[in-house]
């Protein structure tokens, strides 16, 4: 059974930083073969693809995270992170890692983050 398991959310102050762990398990895919990311979904709001990472290795961000966020994977552990700085207030939601399991470009896999297969999410959540 495919399992994606997140860690390391929580609350830090405006301007802080957090890192979000993912690590699949339960897949017979290996190495970097499978698209993996994160999206989030505020309250009241619909998900939001926040930043993927395709089988190509290239990363593709939501314009409103570019500069902020970073994607990484750890194929070695089929470990993906997302590290967020510089947060704000309206960065509070609930983050959830997911992924498609085939070979996909970054580019294609972004708009199919948010209903793929999916962690049961971590709260994060800034103050001003």
């Amino acid at each position: 059974q495919v399992q994606l398991s997140e860690s390391g959310g929580g609350t830090a102050q405006a301007g802080g930083s957090l890192r979000l762990s993912c690590k699949a398990s339960g897949h017979a895919y290996g190495g970097s073969s499978f698209c993996m990311g994160w999206f989030r979904q505020a309250p009241g709001n619909q998900r939001e693809g926040v930043a993927v990472m395709g089988s190509d290795g290239k990363a593709i961000y939501a314009e409103s995270v570019k500069g902020r966020f970073a994607i990484s994977r750890d194929d070695s552990n089929d470990t993906q992170y997302l590290q967020m700085n510089r947060l704000k207030p309206a960065h509070t939601a609930m983050c959830y890692c997911a992924a498609v399991f085939r070979a996909l470009r970054g580019s294609s896999c972004y708009s199919l983050i948010p209903d793929s297969i999916r962690g049961q999410g971590q709260p994060v959540t800034f103050s001003s």
